[in-house]
């Protein structure tokens, strides 16, 4: 388990109401920084939007097609008609809000500067290497294959209950 001084804060979320200025190890170097200048503006309407229903049928080599012109052009895309139910996706944004907002004590169980790890709460994707922090903190559950993680479902499942 990871442990944090008072000097030291693990978690952006606890170091960010600490501190007056941006730490300098999150400051990137101005040639790492986007020129903005050169940024085209777009509206909500300019993001892909591609609808998933028909992927395992008559309509599968489209979606790929959609999904891969969409990766390379965009970089990101929307979807619809993912089979995905509305209550799931509320109830994983809520666990998601109260787990960040748990004590940090608690939080730093889950911690982890390993980035193999399938499972762990980190700031940046590789702590040990990154000369820059990412001024975030992130989640990473890997859920799938379901045959992979299935010793830890009935724990998950207990866990999102508790909360």
């Amino acid at each position: 388990m990871a442990t944090a001084t008072a000097s030291t804060k693990l978690l952006l979320s606890d170091l960010a109401s600490t501190v007056q200025n941006v730490p300098s190890n999150y400051i990137r170097p101005i040639n790492d920084r986007p020129n903005l200048t050169q940024v085209e503006v777009s509206d909500a309407s300019s993001i892909p939007l591609i609808d998933l229903d028909g992927l395992y049928g008559p309509r599968h080599s489209e979606i790929i097609q959609q999904i891969g012109l969409a990766c390379q052009h965009d970089g990101f895309f929307q979807v619809k008609n993912h089979g995905v139910p509305e209550e799931t996706i509320n109830i994983m944004l809520n666990v998601a809000r109260r787990f960040f907002k748990l004590p940090e004590s608690e939080r730093l169980k889950s911690y982890s500067d390993d980035p193999s790890k399938t499972t762990r709460l980190s700031t940046s994707f590789n702590v040990k290497t990154e000369k820059v922090a990412n001024w975030r903190d992130f989640l990473r559950l890997h859920c799938y294959p379901l045959e992979r993680y299935s010793a830890m479902i009935g724990t998950r499942v207990c866990f999102i209950e508790l909360w």
